[in-house]
């Protein structure tokens, strides 16, 4: 389920999805895309050897990642945005979200975000260390959906993604996820060499600390005016995660 939901990889569907079964696929989202962490990873390696500019490696890393997830992250973090600068009635809000149009606030945060991920992804791509640095970061942008999906995380609509898989992840689990990527990214940036231990057990624990408070603040908004998530709000905590663990790892 989280391969065949998270990137374009084909696989047969589980017979029955059952609250266990979605939270199950939450919690092993990062794993799920792990080919595509290692796509980023080659990509920035060839590119930074044959001398491509990094800002072109950025925007060449973000567009793979836009091919391999079929943009569906994309399309959910310019629908959030819509939904939430269009109204403060939720069912407006959640109805500019069904459109599948990009409003200015759409079009604005899909920029600005993709931006910023193509600028973090250039100032990691200068050494090889930095490149799987990079990969990883795609991996550990995954772990924000075990927190949109916590349990006390209602579904916005009665119907679709948001409705099978919110409320099916434990908080504990949740946040073991977190203390995870932290231990991971800790390992990695000590094979920096600027990163001594010490500082990298810091560097790595803030980048996990800021972007797990922009997921909480993101999950909590979208609770607080469209009554809970929608599959769009995994979208813009995927992408918006990204973006803040590569520049914090920049």
């Amino acid at each position: 389920m989280a391969v065949g939901t998270l990137t374009v990889l084909r696989v047969p569907p589980p017979r029955r999805v059952d609250p266990q079964v979605a939270g199950r696929a939450m919690l092993l989202a990062p794993l799920a895309v792990l080919p595509l962490g290692a796509a980023v990873t080659g990509l920035l390696l060839v590119t930074a050897e044959t001398g491509v500019p990094p800002l072109a490696r950025g925007l060449l890393a973000v567009a793979l990642l836009a091919l391999g997830t079929r943009a569906l992250h994309w399309d959910g973090l310019s629908d959030v945005a819509d939904g939430l600068t269009a109204s403060y009635d939720p069912q407006r809000s959640l109805a500019v979200m069904r459109t599948g149009t990009s409003g200015p606030a759409g079009t604005l945060a899909v920029v600005l975000v993709a931006g910023l991920q193509a600028a973090g992804f250039a100032a990691l791509s200068g050494s090889p260390a930095g490149c799987v640095l990079a990969g990883a970061c795609v991996l550990g942008s995954r772990v924000s959906l075990a927190t949109c999906c916590a349990r006390p995380v209602p579904p916005a609509r009665p119907e679709g993604l948001g409705a099978t898989v919110a409320g099916t992840v434990p908080v504990p689990a949740a946040t073991l996820t977190w203390l995870v990527l932290a231990v991971a990214l800790t390992g990695l940036l000590t094979a920096l060499p600027t990163s001594p231990t010490q500082q990298a057990a810091w560097h790595a624990a803030a980048a996990v600390v800021v972007a797990a408070g922009l997921t909480l603040l993101l999950v909590r908004r979208c609770t607080s005016r469209l009554g809970g998530i929608t599959g769009d709000v995994l979208g813009a905590g995927v992408e918006t995660s990204l973006a803040v663990l590569l520049l914090a790892l920049a």
